[in-house]
């Protein structure tokens, strides 16, 4: 196994792709967050994962953004873009722009719509990894990709290719992070990424989180890991709680569209998504305005 970067660890944010009213990527907002971030307390960066609406960005965009976010984070924080596509050539021209912006490592989603066997994906990350030189976090999250990676498929990705150093982990199926671990053993870095399981995770060794709901509320989401790894077990379970309403709601219709519609109550980006996601309901609105009220997230109220 390849050798992770000490700081790979705790509350890694999956920003949101702000776009202006023309619907172009808004670089400038991009910018804008990712300072924010630093500021709050982030443990790490990731764009272009799905709360980025990858699938609608264009393969120039999905480079240009790599490098504006790798020139802003400027390492102030471990820098972790999705570069997974569904074409293991453009699969690899994304993650070598990560690998040469200096990106910590890639996270490479499963490969969707074609439903391959575990053979097949096995034999996807081992080629993925051996034209790159950079850490590659498998991401796992069957109800985007049609398919499941299996533990054991992820152990011999562990054990025979030294660049798959760790998983983010979007199955709610709990048990399957439990035998993951167990086949790759406690150096593996499994992160959640599905909030109501960011808490449970770390109890079983997990590495951290990749959160939507950091978007909203980055100090929490981080201080839930600090308190954690600090022993306050208490204070982690308390906040585990606390976020569940929130964490429910930032999923309402589909990721991004609620994240992006709060976002933008507060003017930190435009309401702008691109097809084929639709704006936030009237009925998703009032069910995200109760939660969000609650932690002063709506009209700038935080």
């Amino acid at each position: 196994m390849a050798k992770a970067p000490p700081t790979l660890r705790g509350s890694i944010v999956p920003l949101v792709t702000p776009f202006d009213p023309d619907g172009a990527v808004d670089f400038a907002a991009l910018r804008k967050l990712i300072d924010h971030h630093v500021d709050a307390g982030s443990h790490g960066i990731s764009v272009t994962g799905t709360t980025g609406e990858p699938g609608a960005l264009t393969l120039a965009e999905r480079l240009r953004m790599i490098e504006v976010a790798a020139e802003t984070i400027g390492g102030r924080l471990p820098f972790v873009p999705g570069t997974g596509t569904h074409q293991l050539p453009e699969t690899i021209e994304i993650t070598k722009k990560a690998q040469e912006a200096g990106a910590d490592a890639a996270l490479v989603i499963v490969p969707y719509y074609a439903r391959p066997t575990q053979e097949g994906l096995y034999a996807w990350y081992s080629e993925l990894a051996e034209a790159v030189d950079i850490p590659l976090l498998v991401y796992n999250i069957p109800a985007r990709t049609g398919v499941e990676i299996a533990p054991e498929t992820v152990g011999r990705l562990s054990r025979d290719v030294p660049q798959i150093i760790g998983m983010k982990e979007a199955s709610p199926d709990f048990a399957h992070a439990n035998f993951v671990l167990r086949e790759c053993g406690p150096e593996f870095l499994l992160f959640s990424g599905l909030e109501a399981l960011c808490f449970p995770l770390l109890a079983i060794g997990g590495a951290g989180f990749i959160s939507v709901t950091a978007n909203l509320v980055p100090r929490e989401i981080a201080r839930m890991y600090e308190a954690f790894t600090a022993g306050d077990w208490d204070e982690a379970r308390d906040l585990h709680y606390r976020l569940l309403d929130l964490n429910d709601v930032v999923l309402t219709e589909t990721n991004p569209t609620a994240v992006k519609w709060l976002m933008s109550r507060t003017g930190e980006i435009g309401p702008t998504l691109r097809a084929p996601l639709a704006p936030l309901s009237e009925a998703g609105q009032r069910r995200v305005r109760a939660a969000a009220e609650s932690w002063g997230l709506l009209d700038g109220a935080r």
